[in-house]
């Protein structure tokens, strides 16, 4: 399995320098996507659950993380990481002045743990074609 990091290289302006050149930047490029039966039939090769228990196992756990992450918990995966719901919205000048109009929208946060992290620092790059656009 290839384990390089594609990227392409575009130029990006500063959205508030009209006037200013651009620099180029490298942009990571998607291979192709992993959905829950490819996960499911990876950790039936790894381990001794069926494809089938696995999946069942995956689909509850969104069911889980959905329900905790409603009640306003931090849910915790191990070492691959936490997952918290944030916030995103307008101040008030005192705290007795705010309400939850102020609230615009809400966002998941994902904390990588140790498993995840740590990929980061050993990764390799291979520069590719910018991918076109799709057409509408």
């Amino acid at each position: 399995m290839e384990r390089a990091v594609t990227y392409s290289v575009v130029a990006r302006k500063k959205p508030n320098d009209l006037e200013g050149s651009a620099k180029y930047y490298a942009l990571a490029q998607a291979r192709g996507e992993m959905g829950i039966r490819e996960m499911a039939d990876r950790i039936q090769q790894m381990c001794t659950v069926t494809r089938a228990d696995t999946m069942a196992v995956l689909i509850s756990l969104g069911t889980v993380m959905r329900d905790g992450l409603c009640a306003g918990e931090i849910v915790r995966l191990g070492d691959l990481g936490s997952f918290q719901i944030g916030l995103n919205g307008e101040g008030s000048a005192t705290e007795e002045e705010y309400h939850t109009g102020l609230i615009k929208k809400a966002h998941i946060n994902f904390r990588p743990g140790a498993d995840l992290s740590d990929i980061l620092t050993s990764l390799s790059y291979e520069r590719v074609p910018v991918k076109p656009k799709k057409e509408e």
